[in-house]
């Protein structure tokens, strides 16, 4: 179990250090979709509840994190 959670982190670590950004756009692409979300009425619990407001704002504070660490 910690030898494949120690291959994931490694395997995780290289692919973020080359592509720094992309954490932050995912994230800003999910705020957009939230924001665009709120246009369409009736589409249910994924609108109400924000889910890809906060998914989106804690995946970009998870990339800034490693951007800056990497």
């Amino acid at each position: 179990m910690g030898q494949k959670l120690n291959a994931l982190v490694d395997f995780l670590s290289e692919f973020f250090a080359a592509r720094k950004g992309l954490l932050i756009l995912v994230g800003i692409i999910l705020v957009i979709c939230n924001a665009l979300l709120q246009f369409f009425p009736n589409i249910g619990w994924l609108e109400t509840s924000n889910l890809l407001l906060h998914l989106g704002i804690v995946i970009a504070l998870i990339g800034v994190l490693l951007a800056w660490a990497l």
